[in-house]
């Protein structure tokens, strides 16, 4: 049965008949920055200031999570400097860092099956079939920007410090110096979720690993392949942080490197042990990536004999916390030693993001 529901959720996004957006350049609406109606919803995001060792539930304001088959493979979370943003389908939700209760606002958001992504001068949204928008910070409008690149079934986007922009579909990795005007397809070994940027060096996560350059992302390689795909890769004080899935442990590694991505050190020696075997369709699917906290679908794994998964991975300070299906760990010891400090419901994991100091984890439904 599982596997019969893994085909009807591809062919629900290779059949994807969401409304399309209309052909304006401009998304807005009267409730814009218009204060979140006070309901009881709980559970949903949860925020430490002071390094993991206290939470605050501050899910009141939010609705309660929509279940639908796009939402699973969306990214519907992202924060940048300004905070944690988050949609629902109809609305985009803003928690600055320092808020107070009620601890969101929200917005008009262009199409309920569109992903987020942070960028340089605003948000953007895009849709796996449909156009890429954007909304410049102080504005109320979203537009479709990048209009001359044909390619659709859009996984991911990124604009690095230096303003290069990158669109990974199924098709490929695109990449565009001279702000969207034009495009040039490049080799990036295999479908691509989740990229970062520090200092010059690119890391993302692929079909076979944990990829990397070191010239702009004109050219990419292997530097982590242990026979399964790339989970996710964040960026650290000094280097980078990343969780891959190896065939031959059977399990996903958490791993982080201070070279530039070239070595890296395992930090999940003191993790719970994880066992996943290994979907029985992975020969008919090795074209895609295994299930991952990335924005792109990939076949189910099932773990024995609890499911466990290592989903994300930040650092804050001296601490890393590793998101997962039993909740969200925390190490003050360069991973020797783990501890649980906020449980998650059974069925659910958390996903974090950071903004500034301080940490954001997201709870939702158990689906990898």
């Amino acid at each position: 049965m599982k596997i019969f529901n893994l085909f009807l959720i591809q062919l629900l996004f290779s059949c994807n008949q969401a409304p399309g957006i209309p052909k304006s350049s401009h998304f807005t609406d009267k409730l814009h920055t218009q204060k979140t109606d006070t309901t009881a919803t709980a559970g949903i995001v949860f925020r430490s200031a002071d390094g993991g060792h206290t939470w605050q539930d501050i899910s009141n304001g939010l609705p309660e999570p929509v279940k639908d088959d796009y939402g699973i493979g969306r990214n519907v979370i992202c924060a940048d400097e300004n905070g944690l943003y988050l949609t629902d389908g109809n609305w985009i939700y803003h928690s600055n860092t320092n808020a107070t209760a009620p601890f969101w606002t929200r917005d008009i958001f262009p199409d309920k099956h569109s992903s987020i992504a942070p960028g340089k001068t605003g948000l953007f949204a895009y849709n796996y079939d449909g156009p890429i928008l954007q909304k410049l910070n102080g504005s109320n409008v979203w537009s479709p920007v990048f209009t001359d690149l044909k390619e659709k079934k859009v996984r991911t986007v990124l604009e690095t410090a230096g303003g290069t922009l990158f669109i990974g579909t199924d098709e490929g990795l695109f990449r565009s110096a001279n702000h969207g005007k034009t495009w040039k397809p490049v080799n990036a070994w295999g479908l691509l979720g989740k990229m970062v940027e520090s200092n010059g060096i690119m890391l993302a996560t692929s079909n076979r690993g944990i990829i990397r350059s070191t010239d702009d992302g004109e050219n990419w390689e292997l530097v982590i392949s242990e026979g399964g795909v790339g989970i996710d890769v964040e960026r650290i004080k000094g280097g980078f942080a990343a969780i891959n899935y190896s065939t031959a442990a059977r399990t996903r590694r958490v791993r982080t490197s201070f070279d530039g991505g070239k070595t890296w050190q395992p930090i999940d020696a003191g993790l719970q042990t994880q066992t996943i075997i290994d979907s029985p369709m992975q020969p008919m699917l090795a074209g895609n990536p295994a299930q991952g906290s990335d924005s792109v679908w990939h076949p189910k794994e099932t773990a024995r004999p609890d499911e466990e998964y290592k989903t994300s991975i930040i650092q804050v300070g001296e601490n890393f916390f590793c998101g997962h299906s039993d909740g969200v760990y925390m190490t003050s010891d360069n991973g020797k030693t783990w501890k649980l400090v906020l449980p998650a419901v059974k069925g659910k994991m958390f996903k974090l993001s950071v903004s500034g100091n301080v940490v954001y984890a997201i709870q939702m439904e158990n689906h990898c």
